[in-house]
Formats: structure tokens, sequence, C-alpha cells
């Protein structure tokens, strides 16, 4: 995924700020306007989504679509041809990176040829690195296709390390992120440190400097989603504490593609309900590409097809725009190819639904 590099320890800084409080799931047709109602994360199965006519419309159109194209053998791989042919160089984003490959922030990367972008990286403020040259650095993208309240945003991020545990969770806070979704094991079958863990808290509260991370609840899926409710906040502030839900997939392979698309489609099931205007998805597998830049498409272009957007039936458009956002999204042909299965699989799910329920 890149090229590993040493850490080194940082100056730490306390900050405080206001947390987000928790609210009440949304099904599919709410519109985005709900999203101010309270809001709570459930360990029962995610709830069955209940589209509008319209809404049926659009996945019909998409799906016939997407299934004309897997139709042709040579399609999908002459698509992905064409995103790789205009990858961007590492000369190119080595230039527009200056803040990640700055001295002070260098050891703050999990791989030095997968960094954030300077135009649309995530900044910290206040940070716990308080050198005016660390510009509240995170190895963290701003990841959108829009400004539509109805279309989620993401933050693709890299696994974190131990250096950089308080930062995420800053990020967190600061961003009011309601949802982290982690692709990957801490250890993958060839025991290499993939991500370090900033999350695990069974035993009871953990703190990164100045923050607490609590565990309300955890439960593993059939499909073996590793749930937890997490609860966030300063430990001296007196706000209601950011709840956040935590959703691993460990059995997502580096640079591979699960065994099947039903883990996958579980998450995005779980996060139909999760207004976007509450915060931005945090998603992360090591380096916050591969995996990361495969789930960021298939959930981004459901959700543009919900409501309407046909133009995000483009997948090579769609991953072209997240590549300009962060370099490398979607690495290899086989998770291309993943995102068409896992795509025409829920829109399938989506409309036989629709069916069942109309029947019953």
């Amino acid at each position: 995924t890149g090229n590993v590099i040493s850490t080194r320890t940082r100056s730490r800084r306390s900050a405080m700020a206001t947390a987000a409080s928790a609210g009440k799931p949304l099904t599919v047709s709410s519109s985005s306007s709900s999203s101010a109602k309270p809001f709570y994360f459930s360990d029962d199965s995610p709830p069955r989504p209940a589209l509008t006519s319209d809404q049926l419309r659009h996945c019909s159109e998409a799906l016939k679509i997407f299934k004309d194209k897997l139709q042709i053998p040579e399609e999908i791989p002459e698509e992905f041809l064409t995103l790789q042919a205009n990858r961007m160089s590492s000369l190119d984003m080595n230039n527009r990176s200056s803040v990640a490959l700055n001295s002070t922030n260098y050891s703050k990367n999990r791989y030095t040829d997968v960094v954030p972008f300077d135009a649309n990286r995530v900044v910290l403020n206040p940070c716990k690195d308080y050198r005016s040259s660390a510009r509240g650095y995170i190895n963290a993208s701003f990841i959108k296709t829009s400004s539509s309240e109805s279309i989620s945003q993401f933050i693709a991020t890299q696994g974190p390390l131990p250096h950089t545990f308080e930062d995420f969770w800053e990020m967190v806070i600061q961003y009011r992120c309601p949802v982290i979704v982690m692709l990957t094991r801490l250890v993958d079958n060839y025991k290499m440190v993939k991500c370090g863990d900033y999350f695990q808290a069974e035993d009871g509260p953990r703190e990164f400097g100045n923050i607490s991370i609590v565990t309300k609840w955890i439960r593993t899926t059939d499909t073996s989603l590793v749930l937890r409710n997490l609860e966030v906040n300063y430990k001296e502030s007196e706000e209601p504490p950011l709840s956040v839900l935590h959703i691993q997939y460990p059995e997502w392979p580096d640079h591979g593609v699960p065994k099947n698309t039903l883990a996958v489609r579980e998450i995005l099931k779980r996060l139909y309900c999760v207004p976007p205007s509450l915060g931005p998805v945090v998603v992360h597998c090591s380096a916050g590409i591969g995996r990361t830049g495969t789930y960021c498409t298939i959930h981004n272009t459901i959700q543009r097809v919900l409501v309407g957007d046909m133009s995000a039936l483009d997948l090579v458009n769609t991953i072209t725009l997240f590549r300009s956002q962060r370099i490398g999204m979607v690495q290899t042909l086989e998770q291309f190819r993943f995102c068409y299965d896992a795509i025409v699989d829920e829109l399938e799910d989506l409309i036989s639904e629709f069916n069942s329920q109309r029947s019953s």
C-alpha cells in the first residue's frame, strides 16, 4: 500500500471544544431536513429500507445500465485502464502535499507515498502538536462529490499510528464524525501491523491526552462486522459526549476484495439511517486509499442514485474525482470490479425489498 516509515515522539497539547450529541435514525426515504431530530445508535439489525416510487425508478434505471455494462467482458478492465492512465505522478503529489511532507509532520504518515493534498486536508484546530510548522496536520482528506445534505461526505484517513491516536480522536470530535468505518485488521495474516489499536476500550475508559473514550456496547454481526458504540469527549468537558458508531470489517484483505458483498452492504444499510448532515463519515483501512476508496465509491454511488443523480453511474468519473482529493483511491482492478458487484447487489436488494413490502 505504501512505504513504511519510522515514528518519533511529539510535543503534546490539550484542547477543549464542544462535543456533538447523539441522534435518532432515519429511513432511506426521509429528507435531509429531518437530520435535526435526536439521534441514537442501535445494535439491532439495520432497519428495512423504505423506498419512494421515485427512488424505485432511479434504482431500476441504474440497475439496468450497470447490468448491461457487466455483460461486456472487456468493459470493466478498459475503464480501469483509463483510470490508471490518468494517475497522478508522485512528483505532482509531492508538489501538492507540502504540509504532509514537512519535516515536522513526516513521522505522522504511515506510508511515505500516501499523504493528503494541501487543498483538502483535514486541519486540526487546536492540535496537540502546538508547533506552528505542524499546521494542525493529520494524514486525512475530505472526500466528497457534492455539497448536498443528502449525500455523505467522508474523511479518508490512514490507520492511526500510536503517536497519532490523540490527533485521530481530536479530528472525530472537532468535525463531529458520527461513524467510523474501519476496513482492516490491526495485524494482517503476514504479521504486518496495518493499524494501531486506537478504539478498543472494553475494560474501561481509555484516555488519549485530554480525550477519553468509553465503550457503551459491542456486537459482532453474522457478516463478521464488529460494531461498537463509543462515547468520546474531552476529560474536563461539561458538554454531552459525542456518540460514535465504530464499524470494523476485519475480513477485507489488503489490496484484495471480500468473498462476497454482504458485509460491505450491511455497513451501507446501517448508515442509511445516519443523516449526512450530522458530520462526515470517517473511513480508513491501512493507507486509506484502496479499501477505503472502494467503500466510498459504493456508498456514494448508491446515495446519489437514490436522489436521482444519474451521473453517479459513471464510476470512472467518481473515482477520478476521489483521486483528485486523495491519491490512489481504489487501487486494483479487482477492487474496481467489486464496486460494480456491490452496487448491483444493493440495487437488486433495494428493489426486491420494495416489491416484497408492496405485496405484503
